[in-house]
């Protein structure tokens, strides 16, 4: 665990005024736009949080001579349950049915030195199965950190050292970091060995409004509690919160008319709505300052959020004391020494009330 004692100090920009330096007791963070290496390190001159694309986007298919095919216990899935990303496409491995077929292993929480020879911080492995609480230590290739493995699947790679990964356990390579690909993948390419093959969670009906729906619930939500959080000026932020609560106003607003976000059939742009709205009063509320309205402040999407949370396998993809120590332990120069709320304990078991909708 990180351990600060005195608050951060802003020394001064670096020549090209795209690295910042912040000095703690035992601890420095340098971010640098030119190789954003995780997300704290993607910033404009603005003070505006900017995401940027992942790098590693081969598919595993069912076509001839794919190199990638669809093989029962060739890919393994690296995780961390901190992080909704990675979270979506755990999501999908237990609804659709595929832990069989496809294991997986989470990081510890909190983000740790990943190397000795310089000051990067990000996901590393338990160096036991004792360690860490749902936790295992790298057992296909022994790695310490995500890190190693990006470097074992490239030795010029240069970019963010992410989850989820893809892992080949076969050639011994990443196959994808993009999670928007890989929930795709394990939605069609896996189905002659999937348990619950007949879940389309994208079907062809609904492709163009999940699409469209993608778009907006990304932008304004699923990185837009980022744009809060990670913005170190006030218009930024200010622009953030209200594209954000804008469009949770408008999901609230379609969820009293529907079950789902696309109607009434469960769909992909619902699991990638969740996995940020079970974080939000816990975490995104406080920790980035998304507190102008709470989640279960909202009738409609507080109990979609119970709803989704209940489908089988999905209460097995949250764990909230992974999340609430990863983001309050992981980003000092937001919270620099490190103290995680107690509350709210929310109990997303309770019954909710969108069964009155057909589905």
């Amino acid at each position: 665990m990180i351990s600060v004692f005195t608050k951060p100090q802003l020394l001064a920009f670096g020549p090209n005024k795209n690295s910042i330096s912040f000095i703690l007791p035992q601890f420095s963070l340098k971010f640098n736009l030119q190789m954003a290496r995780s997300a704290i390190d993607e910033m404009s001159d603005t003070g505006a949080f900017k995401r940027t694309a992942s790098t590693f986007r081969n598919f595993i298919s069912r076509e001839p001579n794919s190199t990638f095919p669809p093989e029962s216990g060739r890919y393994h899935l690296y995780v961390s349950y901190a992080c909704p990303w990675a979270s979506r496409c755990l999501a999908y491995l237990m609804i659709k049915g595929l832990e069989k077929a496809i294991t997986f292993t989470s990081v510890k929480p909190i983000w740790e030195r990943t190397k000795e020879s310089d000051e990067h911080m990000g996901w590393v492995f338990p160096a036991s199965a004792t360690e860490e609480p749902d936790a295992e230590p790298d057992p296909l290739n022994g790695t310490r950190s995500i890190r190693e493995l990006y470097e074992l699947a490239s030795t010029n790679y240069v970019g963010k050292y992410t989850v989820p990964v893809l892992w080949d356990k076969k050639l011994k390579t990443i196959v994808n970091n993009e999670s928007s690909e890989i929930i795709r993948m394990f939605n069609t390419e896996f189905n002659d060995i999937a348990e619950n093959a007949t879940l389309d969670l994208y079907p062809s009906h609904l492709r163009a409004q999940i699409d469209e729906t993608n778009e907006w619930v990304y932008n304004g939500i699923n990185n837009g509690v980022y744009k809060c959080g990670f913005a170190r000026k006030q218009g930024p932020y200010e622009q953030a919160a209200k594209e954000l609560y804008k469009a949770l106003d408008k999901c609230d607003e379609m969820l009293g008319k529907q079950r789902y976000i696309c109607g009434n059939t469960l769909s992909e742009a619902d699991i990638r709505l969740f996995v940020t709205l079970i974080r939000f009063d816990e975490v995104y509320a406080v920790h980035f300052k998304c507190n102008k309205k709470l989640l279960r402040e909202y009738p409609n999407l507080f109990n979609y959020t119970k709803d989704i949370f209940q489908i089988p396998g999905m209460s097995s993809t949250v764990n909230m004391q992974h999340i609430k120590r990863h983001y309050y332990g992981s980003h000092p120069f937001i919270n620099p020494f490190g103290i995680i709320p107690l509350g709210p304990d929310i109990d997303y078991s309770s019954p909710h009330d969108r069964n009155r909708f057909s589905s």
